[in-house]
Order: structure tokens, then C-alpha cells, then sequence
């Protein structure tokens, strides 16, 4: 059975609900878009995309994008872009300040840009895999870039965060006793976590399941960070 993934849900119901705050012809470009799963949101919308389309891992597929390019070099002309959508690729930029300062670029002034990326996560898309943000780094990149910070909050919330961390400890315990330690310490410490795997398990799922209904955030611990930012009209 596959496990509610509770930032998916709250990524798409934010990112709905600011694709509904567009105007009709809105130009948008998608950052970074993948397969553009968020395509179809924007249909009452000029919908372009930009990805450089070379990462080969695992379940990753491409769409054919607007711009094959660099984000830090995309071929359209200053103030293009009424809107831009830079969903959970900033961590997978070496560079991302100047990736940053050549969306604002692209974007006319007054245009909005809506983030997301992990604060903890597992490595992915490796080796295209740089940094992880929090609040703080995000609002000061932003600001930085010339954009003026609207929303800065957790997308998800601490028990999204629950459910991630026992999933992957489910995954991810050793088997095998020498993973834990030599000798018969092995075999204590296996037989201490068997039955821990198994309780993760049921945990992850009712963790998810209540972590799409709330946000709760107890310390600072989203999966990830989300952000509305406007380019600045000086």
C-alpha cells in the first residue's frame, strides 16, 4: 500500500491556490520543471519551462522544456515573466544566488515567485545534490536577489517530518547483526530493532495521515520550507 506523502499534498494545495491567484494570460515560467507535474494548474496561463534536463537517475523523466538551458543563463529577454514556479530545485543548484538573481531578471517588477525546497532530507538526484535551506538562508537569498518575502513558512510541519524519519528508518535499519556492532552485541542490538522496524511502519502511515490535516511545527523541523516572494517595482 503506498503511504500518504504529506509535503506532496500541502505542495499541491499551495501551489493550486497560487495558480488560481494569476490572472488569465499570465506568463509563467516553470524553474526547473522535470516532467511538469503542475502543468495543467497553470492552463488559464502562458505556461513555459526551463530545465537543463541532464540529470540521469532512477524514475527521472523529462518533459521537452521551453529552454534547454542553465538557470543561471536563460535565453528570453529582462522582464518576461509575470509569475515563477522554482518548486524543489534550489538545493540541486551549485550556484544559487546567481540562479536566483537571473530569475529576478526574468521576471517583470511586481511578478511573484513561488519556492519550495527540503530543510532535511536524504541526498537525491545525485550528484546534482548541494545544500539544504533554512528559513533564514531562504529569506536572505531571497532579499538579496531584489525579491520583497510575502509567505516564508514550513510547507509541511513536525509530523510530516515523524513520518519521513520513521519511513526511512523503516527502509534503511541493518539486518544483518554486524551492521550493529561485533559479536553478540550484534545480535542484541537486531533483536531490539526487529520489532522497531515493524512498529515504524504503522507510525509513518498515521503520522502521514495526520500530517496532512495540520502543520503543526514544534521546533523547527519541517521536511521542508515554502516561500511567496515578490520582485521588488524600484
Amino acid at each position: 500500500m503506498t503511504m500518504l506523502n504529506a509535503p506532496r499534498v500541502w505542495l499541491e494545495r499551495e501551489l493550486t491556490a497560487f495558480a488560481a491567484s494569476l490572472p488569465a494570460g499570465s506568463v509563467v515560467l516553470d524553474a526547473g520543471a522535470g516532467h511538469q507535474p503542475y502543468r495543467d494548474l497553470f492552463a488559464h496561463c502562458v505556461y513555459e519551462t526551463a530545465d537543463f534536463e541532464q540529470v540521469e537517475t532512477v524514475g527521472k523523466t523529462y518533459r521537452p522544456s521551453t529552454y534547454v538551458c542553465d538557470l543561471k543563463s536563460i535565453p528570453v529577454e529582462d522582464g518576461r515573466f509575470d509569475a515563477v514556479v522554482f518548486t524543489h530545485v534550489m538545493e540541486h543548484l551549485p550556484e544559487p544566488f546567481e540562479v536566483l538573481t537571473e530569475l529576478s531578471r526574468v521576471m517583470k517588477p511586481g511578478g511573484t515567485i513561488f519556492y519550495t525546497a527540503p530543510f532535511v532530507y536524504q541526498e537525491h538526484e545525485q550528484p546534482y545534490d548541494f545544500y539544504r535551506y533554512t528559513q533564514y538562508g531562504v529569506r536572505y537569498l531571497l532579499t538579496k536577489a531584489g525579491f520583497e518575502i510575502e509567505t516564508l513558512r514550513p510547507l509541511d510541519g513536525t509530523l510530516s517530518m515523524v513520518a519521513h524519519v520513521l519511513r526511512f528508518m523503516m527502509r534503511r535499519l541493518p539486518w544483518k547483526p554486524s551492521d550493529y556492532a561485533p559479536g553478540v552485541r550484534g545480535y542484541l542490538f537486531l533483536a531490539a530493532f526487529t520489532p522497531f522496524r515493524f512498529l515504524a511502519r504503522g507510525m509513518a502511515a498515521l503520522a502521514a495521515r495526520a500530517a496532512v490535516h495540520s502543520r503543526y511545527d514544534r521546533g523547527a523541523m519541517p521536511v521542508n520550507y515554502m516561500a511567496i516572494a515578490r520582485k521588488s517595482a524600484a
